[in-house]
Order: C-alpha cells, then structure tokens, then sequence
C-alpha cells in the first residue's frame, strides 16, 4: 500500500475542487486493509474513504485526517439465494459503471436502470444510489465493513444499512468503511418493467413493458447524456456532481398545491411523496447556464450546479445556499443538498 502526504484531493473529485489531504492511501488489495487502521490512528479526525470522487465536495482546505481511496476490483458470483437469484459479490471499489455492464453481460436484471452512473460500487448503499425505477435497496444483501467504533469487521445486512430515499445509515456518518457488497439479482433476458416515460419513448414501447437489458441500458444512456448526465458526454458541463439535490419530501397539502401547478409529484418506494428538485429550480426562476457565484454555474442542459474555471469549495456551498433560499422563497419547499462533504 502506498502512502503519499499533502496530496491534491481536487483532481480526485468530478467537480475539480479542494485542498489536500494530509495523507492518502490508496487500497488495491483487501488484505492491505489494516495497514490504512494501523495509519488512520496516527492522525486527528475520523478517516475517509473516497472512491471516484463524483459526489464528493472537498474544502479549500482539504483534510487533516487519513483518505482512503478506495481502488479494489473483483466481481464474482457465489451461489443463488432461497428465492432463486444469483449471488454477486462485489469489491468495494469495483467501478459501479464496470459492475453494470457484467450483470447484463450475465444476463441479469436488477442493475440495468443504473447504466451510467459514476462512482463505485461500495458507494451505492452510502445514499441508496438509484435511477429510473431501481435503487441499491432493491437487489443489496449484505455488506462487508470496517467499524471504526467497535474497532473490528463487520457484516451488515441490507436491513441494518437503513436504506432509504438517498440515505442510510452510512450518509453523513464515518463511523464504517465499507469494503464488499453482495446483491442478489435475477436471471432474465429482459429487463425489470420500464416505469419512466422518457425511457420508454426512447425504447418505442409502452411504460411498464420489459426490453432486453441491452437495449434498456442503451436507452437509459441516452436519456441520461440528453440531460448532460454522463461524464464527458457535454464537453462544458462535466464538471458536476450529477444532482446537487435530492428531490425533498413534501406535505399532502404542499403535493395538492404543486400538482395544481402542473409539478412531477411522486410517490417513492420508502412511502415518501416527494417533487422533483429541477422542477422547483425552474419555477424558482433560475435559467440554464445562468453564473451563480464566480466559476458556479447552472449546467447548460438541467438544473444543477456545475464548476468551470476559478470555482471554490467556498463559492461552490455558497451557490446552493443561493438555490436554496431562492426555491425556499419562491416555492416555500426547503431543498436538501445530497453532496457529501470532505
């Protein structure tokens, strides 16, 4: 394991901003795993793990603290579960992007609707990544982790992870360092039914018929890159965290009132009725490319923030407070940020 200090954590992140950290380790081999403990305990602060960078808002100032990044692969199948779906267990720093295309390639469903989405596997139980229909939620089993507080590995299943609507119990926390998954997925030939309409349109089928993965994966790709929502896909807006904020839950009497207006009100798996957070940007009045703060932006294809040249961490927490308080006063809905802040 190699360890570097005062390192540049800025060029490890999707939005290209922070500081350094005071030591970084990078993780290639899970057995090399208590030599980043043996290192952690000799700095102040709790330590961090880091994967691909692309939800992740780093301090000007960077970090005293230890940084993991976190680079083991392997993907391998280990058995079928009671209710005959096939055991996939992953490392936690296998590419989620990589993880995708093997279950389809196997022919398994239950992962397709994530085709696109940066980061790495062990990132997707931290907020329940999710898109278009699935979630982490819906196929997770169980993960393998370092608890800092009882000082020992442990193995959580999915009910202890506390997933819900972009969270659990590991959002927000560094009390684990999540170091394996395994999901449970089934064999199909096709995908799980396609609940979004724009993804439907693009496939030419009705909502709620089922495709072979391949052409739902290359469906999802293309909605995904129409909104600028695959890194490299724009040239001017890749500098992104994907969505700043999370679409926030609303009251039935807030739902009936932005229905009135014409608003996406839906209804999510964890029984949450939430509106979707572009929408409130929009109807806030802010407009596509428009600059928030020096180097913060708005993308120039939907409404999140993106860096371009001299943006800060500083300027970055300042623009979506500037998004939040505009949305706030313009549509009395409090908008929650979903980045995870270093």
């Amino acid at each position: 394991m190699r360890v570097t200090h005062a390192v540049p954590l800025a060029p490890m992140t999707t939005l290209g901003i922070g500081g350094p950290a005071a030591a970084l380790m990078e993780l290639h081999d899970p057995a090399d795993f208590p030599e980043f403990v043996a290192l952690a305990d000799t700095l102040p602060g709790a330590p961090v793990c880091l994967g691909e960078g692309s939800n992740v808002l780093v301090g000007d100032d960077g970090c005293d603290c230890a940084v993991l990044r976190m680079s083991t692969k392997g993907v391998r199948m280990t058995g079928s579960t009671a209710d005959g779906r096939v055991r996939v267990e992953v490392q936690a720093g296998h590419l989620l992007s990589d993880l995708v295309d093997t279950t389809i390639a196997e022919g398994l469903t239950g992962m397709e609707m994530l085709v696109g989405i940066p980061g790495t596997a062990g990132a997707t139980p931290v907020q329940n990544v999710g898109a278009y229909g699935q979630e982490t939620a819906d196929s997770l089993v169980e993960v393998t982790a370092w608890d800092w507080t009882l000082r020992r590995m442990v193995t959580l299943d999915a009910a202890a992870c506390g997933l819900g609507h972009r969270t659990s119990v590991f959002k927000r926390s560094r009390r684990w360092t999540l170091l394996s998954l395994v999901f449970a997925l089934r064999r199909s030939e096709l995908s799980a039914p396609v609940g979004y309409r724009t993804v439907a349109a693009e496939l030419g089928v009705p909502v709620g018929s089922r495709a072979p993965l391949e052409e739902v994966a290359q469906a999802v790709l293309a909605v995904r890159r129409s909104k600028g929502m695959v890194l490299g896909c724009s040239g001017t807006d890749d500098r992104s965290v994907g969505s700043v904020f999370l679409s926030p839950e609303i009251t039935p009497a807030q739902a009936d009132s932005l229905r009135a207006q014409n608003a996406p009100v839906n209804h999510f798996p964890d029984g949450s009725v939430r509106v979707s957070a572009s929408w409130l940007i929009r109807q806030a009045g802010f407009e596509l490319r428009r600059p928030i703060v020096p180097g913060v932006r708005l993308s120039s294809l939907h409404y999140t923030l993106v860096a371009d040249e001299g943006a800060s961490a500083a300027g970055f927490t300042e623009a979506i407070d500037i998004v939040f308080q505009e949305v706030l006063r313009r549509t009395g809905v409090r908008l929650i940020s979903e980045i995870d802040f270093l």
